[in-house]
């Protein structure tokens, strides 16, 4: 069977602030840094065989930790970005919900925004699908696959590899910081949950 980690990047500024950062390519604080630096280890543990990560900086960067202790190269793709946001990129929660009172009521709530460019759910889970399941059939059977990449954008991929409803989304839990989602790959039984949210 395949292991397909989807690794969330350590903390951003951005985040620490509650600002929107999709596609924006801000770095990882001190925090973040040593975040990545915790996980990495309990990651390597687990005996990986590629690692891939989104070309945004607070991605690459946490996969660049895990390749320290792993010696594994890494490879970046685009795909695996997070969701684009649009308008809203670097403003606060808050300030997105005095300006966009409607559609941030809308993004809430899980569904389409339908605005100020904000990047359409199946989208964001298209794209993401198609880079992990060419990197896993790549990898081949028995690979563990590492995904360096981001909160929305793991969640969207990990309700299209299941293939639950996309409505379902808002059920699972957002990723936290270096934290990680879990899904196995067998030829009988597809992709199935085996954690989701742990370090």
């Amino acid at each position: 069977m395949t292991l397909l980690i989807l690794w969330r990047h350590g903390q951003t500024e951005w985040n620490a602030a509650h600002r929107i950062q999709g596609q924006t390519d801000t770095p990882l604080s001190t925090v973040g840094v040593s975040q990545a630096r915790e996980s990495a280890p309990r990651l390597a543990a687990l005996r990986p065989t590629v690692v891939v990560a989104s070309d945004l900086k607070r991605a690459a960067t946490t996969a660049g930790a895990l390749v320290e202790v792993s010696g594994l190269p890494v490879t970046y793709d685009p795909r695996l970005r997070e969701r684009g946001f649009g308008e809203w990129e670097g403003h606060t929660h808050a300030e997105a919900t005095e300006r966009w009172p409607e559609a941030f009521a809308r993004w809430r709530r899980g569904e389409e925004v339908g605005e100020a460019g904000v990047e359409e759910i199946d989208a964001v889970a298209k794209r993401m699908v198609e880079a992990l399941q060419e990197v896993t059939e790549k990898a081949g059977p028995g690979a563990v696959v590492v995904a360096a990449t981001h909160g929305a954008a793991a969640r969207f991929a990990t309700v299209a590899l299941l293939g639950w409803p996309m409505a379902l989304a808002p059920t699972l839990g957002a990723l936290h910081n270096c934290h990680a989602t879990h899904l196995r790959h067998d030829e009988l039984r597809g992709w199935t949950l085996e954690a989701h949210n742990v370090v």
